[in-house]
């Protein structure tokens, strides 16, 4: 879909030609076909459509031709005008909307930015720095942290984005800079003219520093954030499944046992296929203190239903309540009883929930949990 409206888009201005259409076609990710559309992008007013404004296309047309014998003040001369809208004040004023002009162009060519992005991440860094060292936070091992990018692991990325969305870290991309310069300036400067390859020189750095740097790196970051949260999903998923895959305690009645203090332990019997047999609320835990009272209740569901296994959530309460079940199975010789304590991580939740509601309409919030 994007190919489509890039090539209608071009094609509207009158500027698609046949080479360009199959580049377009032909690329495999989105960043190449971003790229290819950029020279042709609708841009707000940068500094470029400025300069383009009052005129200095042509001067810049002249410096990147690279052949001239005189000083380029004096070409740029030519430029000065005080003309509303196009002032251009003297010679350097012009120069510099020239440079303008090329930094753009330098930075809209596709291929330089897939070299540049390749290039930084094979040998960039992902740097990330504390705003303030003397702040304590879970985010210390990269408050002096670097790593290539190439190898940098999406659970430290995960956790960087974190720590910088947080406030705690300032984070950058280092690239090769060197290298990306020496061969921007292999592409750019095709003759050693002593007037225009320090301009050029200057314009190269500008246009890397200024507006390709910047949109590399934010590619880069994305790209590398999309990556990790597709790998934690996986993790996730993966944790999740053998989860789900644990067997079921088969073949058992069982005695679910949520404790608590004030609103004293709920209790549901379930038979062995997950059916709703009794349900009850006892007090044995603090201020209520009904231990014996509460034993007499448990063990009378016991023997009426057969239970088998007790199931206590490891919620506030737990340790309370596993003793009380411990002491009754002793005193009370229920030798085919046993108890387990059970993660009740997301029953509140879920018990409030509508799915839930439909499951157990009959009861209320506390006991479907």
């Amino acid at each position: 879909d994007r190919k489509e409206q890039v090539i209608a888009s071009i094609e509207e201005q009158g500027k698609l030609t046949d080479e360009l259409k199959q580049q377009i076609l032909a690329a495999e990710t989105m960043v190449l076909v971003e790229d290819l559309y950029r020279p042709y992008k609708q841009k707000r007013r940068t500094r470029a459509t400025i300069a383009k404004e009052k005129g200095l296309e042509p001067l810049a047309e002249f410096i990147l031709q690279q052949n001239t014998d005189k000083p380029l003040e004096e070409e740029a001369a030519k430029y000065i005008s005080m003309e509303e809208g196009k002032e251009v004040a003297d010679a350097k004023a012009a120069i510099a909307g020239a440079m303008d002009i090329i930094a753009e162009q330098i930075s809209d060519v596709a291929d330089y930015r897939t070299y540049i992005r390749d290039i930084t991440m094979k040998e960039g860094k992902l740097i990330s720095i504390a705003k303030d060292e003397k702040t304590e936070s879970v985010y210390e091992t990269y408050y002096d942290y670097n790593e290539s990018l190439s190898t940098v692991p999406g659970h430290r990325i995960l956790a960087i984005n974190r720590g910088e969305a947080e406030k705690f870290l300032t984070v950058k991309i280092e690239a090769p800079e060197e290298r990306i310069l020496r061969y921007l300036e292999k592409q750019v400067l095709t003759s050693e003219n002593e007037f225009t390859a320090p301009v050029l020189k200057a314009t190269i750095a500008d246009a890397y520093d200024r507006l390709i740097a910047p949109a590399i790196e934010r590619e880069i970051r994305s790209s590398l954030t999309e990556k990790a949260e597709d790998g934690a999903i996986k993790v996730f998923g993966k944790n999740l499944e053998q989860l789900l895959l644990q067997p079921p305690i088969a073949g058992k009645v069982v005695l679910g046992w949520d404790p608590a203090f004030r609103t004293g332990c709920k209790l549901a019997v379930v038979d062995a296929t997950g059916k709703v047999l009794d349900t009850k609320v006892i007090y044995p835990t603090e201020p209520h203190n009904k231990v014996e009272e509460s034993k007499r209740e448990v063990k009378k569901l016991i023997d009426k239903y057969h239970v088998t296994l007790i199931s206590c959530g490891n919620g506030t309460a737990s340790r309370e309540s596993e003793k009380i079940i411990a002491d009754m199975i002793k005193e009370m010789n229920l030798n085919d009883v046993d108890y387990i304590i059970t993660n009740e991580a997301g029953a509140s939740v879920y018990s409030a929930s509508k799915l839930a509601t439909e499951e157990f309409p009959d009861f209320d919030v506390a006991q479907r949990s």
